[in-house]
């Protein structure tokens, strides 16, 4: 085994460090993973930025990370579904098993959760990483590991979907046309949804939208009133969403979630913005709207899994750039400043396509 185990850790503040690190050793219900496709996260850029997100403080060196895919480099004792050589997409939240949120299913709320890159527990931007084997999914030969990877943003909008009953023929508003956002949108379709709008500020994430199955997209002008933006979105839709799945996290955005969604329907909140927001919350509760939120995914990665080896979407449009690891502080300003109409920024680990079926 190489002893090349090259690590980005973020010490602080726009500050992003590539190290050598010991190579771990794992538990008798682990399996070390020699990584290779890792996505970046608008959570890991937010961690850059501002050191935090919410009450997760960073406030020691933390490897970032956690949207992955890698190849089962070796097994615990005790494991017996997966093998050396194994191709693996990393489901990166490990709860205690134990707990009554665990029991009644809702392992995401597990106070113990063990989460890759949030504070303080690292995450696996590295080349050889430990984790539990049984939050480890094998991929099907036809599946690339870079589709892998993006099995963890699909899980978002999977389970974002989920919390707002989408199913057959439910018109939905998704604000935000980020790799969050695509995702609601890839899962809604995958749901049998009927009209389908999309709203951002980028033409270009539009633009990927409507080839993912939009119906229609909308550009938000940075001077647009929110009553026009009411307006506008349903006009365009042909009347008041079912639900919205707000994924941008702002006020702006939670508003218009709230004010734009039909009586009796169902607004789910899935970006993280302020801690404190204004919204109009009783012309919310006078109509029944459902304000619902979202944290993370619960057992939504199996059917996102099955999803991308449906082939039915093209997910590997959300991937527009690549870099080696020993290029991390590029691949992050270009997450960062959206350079190139980036979308999802995907870091190799091990030589791009190495563990690929087929070029990706």
């Amino acid at each position: 085994m190489s002893t090349d185990n090259l690590t980005a850790i973020l010490y602080g503040v726009e500050d992003i460090r590539l190290e050598q690190q010991p190579i771990p050793t794992i538990r008798d219900d682990q399996v070390l993973l020699r990584m290779d496709s890792v996505g970046i996260c608008g959570s890991d850029v937010h961690y850059l930025v501002h050191g935090r997100i919410g009450d997760f403080i960073l406030k020691k060196p933390m490897v970032i990370g956690h949207e992955s895919s890698g190849i089962v480099h070796k097994v615990g004792k005790s494991v017996k579904h997966l093998k050396v050589g194994d191709r693996v997409a990393i489901e990166p939240g490990v709860p205690c098993r134990y707990c009554e949120n665990c029991k009644a299913g809702k392992y995401n709320l597990c106070p113990d959760m063990v989460f890759c890159a949030t504070p303080p527990v690292d995450g696996n931007l590295t080349r050889y990483y430990a984790h539990a084997a049984d939050f480890c999914f094998k991929l099907p030969d036809h599946v690339s590991m870079e589709e892998g990877s993006l099995l963890e943003p699909l899980a978002v909008g999977i389970h974002a979907c989920r919390r707002a009953y989408v199913g057959l023929g439910t018109r939905i508003l998704i604000l935000g046309a980020g790799p969050i956002g695509l995702s609601a949108l890839i899962a809604a379709r995958s749901m049998g949804a009927g009209n389908i709008i999309i709203t951002d500020i980028v033409q270009d994430r539009l633009d990927v939208a409507k080839e993912l199955g939009a119906t229609f997209t909308l550009v938000v002008p940075k001077d647009a009133s929110e009553s026009d933006m009411v307006k506008k979105v349903h006009e365009t839709l042909g009347c008041a969403p079912d639900v919205s799945i707000d994924c941008s996290g702002l006020e702006t955005t939670n508003r218009l979630a709230i004010l734009g969604t039909k009586s009796g329907g169902c607004v789910v909140i899935v970006g993280c913005g302020p801690s404190e927001v204004k919204v109009p919350l009783v012309m919310g509760l006078t109509r029944e709207i459902d304000i619902r939120g979202v944290f993370r995914y619960c057992n939504d990665y199996s059917s996102a899994l099955a999803l991308v080896a449906s082939g039915r979407f093209n997910v590997k449009k959300l991937v527009t750039h690549h870099f080696d690891i020993t290029e991390t502080k590029e691949a992050f300003d270009t997450a960062r400043y959206n350079r190139d109409g980036a979308i999802k920024v995907m870091i190799h680990c091990t030589p791009r396509n190495e563990n690929n079926p087929t070029p990706f």
